[in-house]
């Protein structure tokens, strides 16, 4: 009988929850799903990089773009930045999966050092396995939510004034991802903190999410340029590839022009498609849960299991298969099994 009460308990705040949010998009849900499996494909190859893994690496890594994008483009939609929902949304999951990060390395390093100020630096700067996006995502949500203040801080509000602060916060972004990682460098900072400092540029991942919101809010469909845009994301990936590959110019994973007309247009791409897969769907629906937890396996065999010894292909393939169904098979489990409230913690409704 008590099973019977909390199933039924559960189930009433479902439907409370369900009637207070709003439906959610599947075209937008399933962008997110391929996402993420892009993003487990990423920590799915073995480093340093070969010419193939390089060309494969490249193709995948406009993974948190995409995040990025339909975060912009939904706010666009429902015009108004929920920050507070999406800050608890965004920390309470990230803060029980750091835990368990920070036990998983605690057990596979007796020497880490756990003096209380640098586990409190490791946890505001995600130094933690790969979870440095949390707080990109966290500081681009700010920022969109101060451009829509400032939008609205006139009398009347002015969707010209948005545009023109969505625009410049484009334009500053390339800006610095252009002069980060050499101003560091002049600075002095050592080449992992530039790295580090390069993931974390918060200005040039933003521009994403304002990419995506000014699409959003010219609400028009780009349906009739599917032609162009395959055609032009084509030619940007090539360029953003080679330019990795033969080192020309500024070559970094992230925060480079290249990168971002590489990106920009598979986005764009994407969501003209339209992809209406109910599986995707799926994923994408859960797919922060996924980015949290999906890490652990990853780290597991890495650790445990020396796959790559079988070969970069062998290793890379059994690696991403493995780590794709467990996630997945762990996202249904905690759908089926868990109350909505356990649910939201884990970063899995």
């Amino acid at each position: 009988m008590n099973l019977i009460a909390k199933d039924s308990a559960w189930r009433t705040q479902e439907r409370a929850a369900s009637a207070a949010t709003p439906a959610r998009d599947s075209g937008i849900d399933a962008m997110r799903g391929i996402a993420i499996l892009m993003v487990i494909g990423i920590h799915s190859i073995q480093q340093p990089l070969g010419s193939l893994a390089t060309a494969i690496d490249a193709s995948l890594r406009p993974c948190v773009p995409i995040f990025l994008f339909a975060s912009g483009y939904l706010t666009a939609r429902t015009g108004r930045v929920p920050l507070w929902k999406r800050l608890k949304a965004t920390l309470i999951p990230y803060s029980i999966a750091f835990g368990a990060a920070y036990i998983y390395m605690a057990l596979h390093n007796p020497a880490m050092d756990h003096r209380p100020v640098t586990t409190i630096a490791r946890y505001v700067l995600a130094y933690a396995f790969v979870y440095y996006y949390v707080f990109v995502y966290v500081g681009c949500t700010l920022g969109l939510w101060l451009v829509f203040s400032v939008s609205r801080s006139g009398a009347p509000p002015s969707d010209a004034r948005l545009v023109a602060l969505l625009l410049l916060g484009i334009a500053m972004g390339l800006i610095a991802g252009s002069y980060l990682d050499p101003l560091l460098s002049r600075l002095g900072f050592p080449d992992p903190v530039v790295e580090e400092g390069r993931m974390r540029d918060i200005p040039f991942w933003f521009s994403f999410m304002a990419l995506g919101t000014l699409i959003g809010l010219a609400r028009t469909s780009l349906s009739d340029m599917r032609v162009l845009l395959s055609g032009a994301t084509l030619a940007a990936f090539v360029i953003y590839a080679a330019v990795r590959l033969f080192g020309l110019g500024d070559a970094a994973d992230y925060d480079s022009p290249a990168f971002f007309g590489y990106a920009a247009l598979l986005v764009m791409l994407l969501l003209v498609l339209d992809i209406r897969s109910p599986y995707l769907a799926t994923l994408g629906a859960g797919s922060y849960f996924i980015y949290l937890w999906h890490i652990f396996i990853v780290m597991t065999l890495r650790d445990h299991a020396a796959l790559y010894r079988f070969g970069p292909v062998a290793g890379f393939s059994i690696t991403y298969a493995v780590t794709a169904l467990g996630s997945i098979a762990a996202l249904l489990a905690i759908r089926t099994a868990a109350p909505p409230t356990l649910r939201r913690w884990l970063g899995a409704s």
